[in-house]
This record gives C-alpha cells, structure tokens and sequence, in this order.
C-alpha cells in the first residue's frame, strides 16, 4: 500500500527528474556552433599547414593558399577573426568531433566520415589531371598511345593512369612526386599524372616548357566538414560558397593559386 509520503517523494522525483531533463535540453539546444562563434569572435579551423597550394606558410610565416581564402570569406561572413588551427589527417577529425576546432578544410567524402561528421558544399577542386607542353597534342585517353608518363608509384594517380591508359603507353613509375617533375621537366618523358595541389606548382613554374593540363583522369572535390547537428553554421558555408561562386571570387582564388579557372563541373562528385 501507497503511504501519502511515499507519493509525495515519488512525485518530488519526478519534478527533479523532469527538470534535470529539461535542463539538459535546454543545454543541448544552446549548444549552436555558431552561437559560440560569435560570442568568441573567433571562427577555428582546421587547415594542414603544408599543402600548397592550398595552404602552406609564406614568407610572414601566416599561411596562406586556396583553404585559407575560402576560411578567411566564411570569417568575413560572420564577422570574426580567423583562426588557422595546423592539424594531420590522423588528428583533424577528433580536433573536430572534441570542439577544437569548427570546421575543416580540404576532406573528401566518403560514407565512413559522413557517419561521424556533416559535409558542407563542395567548395575546392580536385582532380587528377595528364599534364604535358602546350606543343603536344593530347586530348583524351587514346592520345596516350605510344606516349612516355611519369606517375607516383602505387598512388591513385598510377591506378587511376594504368585503368585508362592504352596498352601501348610507357608508363614510368617513381617513387615520389619531385621525381615525377623532374623527369616531366627534364624530358625523360612527355607527359606526367599528378593531382592538381602538385600540377599547380609545375604551372606556375616552368615558363619555358609551357606545361598545360590536357585533360582530366580522375574528380573528387575537396569539402568543408562541420560537426554532426550544426546545421546553421553548414547553411553559412554553404551561402558563402554559393556567393562566391556567384561573384567570381571563388575562380579568382583558383586562377591565383591553382593556375586555372574554377570550372564548377569540378565540384561535383
């Protein structure tokens, strides 16, 4: 049998119960990334400190590149300081998922990270690309016949090659990207594979030779990663992205630090 005290701290309980409950909902919901950003005038994000061209240090040691103009435009939107925080791939998603950070540049998608982060628009292109002199015709794959390339040893760039080339290609392998260049630059072969963060730098470089990207392999943008729930400060991305797609800006980012328009067929996956 039921005593009236039993009942009244049976139902005390309750009370404290519920509002425990609606104290942390309460909590939950003022938990906004984007409030929290605001109120510290700070936007965090997290960038790899040596990936030219899309960010690596200059000569003020700040770093700069294609990540660090997309950064600094979604700061601008909200009227905050940037803050350029260096992270790897092993460490940036739990800098991410622990609230070190409020976003991240530069990731590619994949079902496995969607399932612990949200995916804002793709806002960076890259893709592998055949690279060789203006004065050599190469349009496609089957230009590729007869044709000496220089590619990274087991990267997707020689996989991506080797699925497309014709039988007859002399694909020559090396084991890392500046012995690629060199034998590109050098004229051990007439053509090189490379994703577009390495081509950028051979672009902006080799005057003399003249090297043009002649047609691409392989596309997979590059994303801005928020975490799980923060849908409004995925939406500010988002029309910060389509702003400057809008407005040109996002193609002079490219033009400046990729060596080529923005083509927006680019940033689709």
């Amino acid at each position: 049998m039921t005593t009236k005290s039993t009942l009244k701290s049976s139902l005390a309980a309750i009370v404290i119960l519920g509002g425990a409950i609606l104290a942390m909902a309460t909590s939950g919901a003022k938990a906004d990334a984007l409030d929290d950003i605001t109120k510290a005038g700070v936007l965090n994000v997290g960038v790899f400190s040596d990936f030219p061209p899309f960010s690596s240090a200059s000569a003020d040691m700040s770093l700069k590149g294609y990540d660090m103009d997309v950064a600094q435009a979604i700061a601008d939107a909200l009227k905050v300081k940037l803050n350029a925080v260096s992270v790897t791939g092993q460490n940036r998603i739990p800098y991410l998922t622990e609230r070190r950070v409020d976003l991240l540049m530069s990731v590619g998608y994949s079902k496995e990270r969607a399932e612990v982060l949200d995916y804002a628009a793709a806002y960076a292109p890259y893709y592998i690309a055949v690279i060789g002199p203006a004065a050599l015709e190469v349009k496609a794959a089957a230009d590729l016949a007869g044709k000496s390339i220089a590619v990274n040893r087991g990267t997707l760039e020689d996989t991506s090659l080797t699925a497309a080339a014709p039988a007859d290609v002399d694909i020559k392998r090396f084991d890392n990207y500046n012995s690629v260049i060199q034998a590109f630059i050098s004229g051990q072969t007439q053509l090189m594979v490379v994703g577009n963060d390495v081509g950028a730098q051979v672009l902006a470089k080799q005057d003399a030779l003249k090297p043009e990207q002649k047609f691409q392999l392989m596309t997979s943008p590059s994303h801005m990663a928020v975490n799980k729930g923060e849908d409004r400060l995925k939406k500010l991305i988002d029309d910060t992205v389509a702003k400057m797609l809008a407005d040109g800006s996002l193609s002079k980012s490219s033009e400046a630090w990729l060596k080529v328009p923005l083509n927006p067929d680019n940033l689709k996956d």
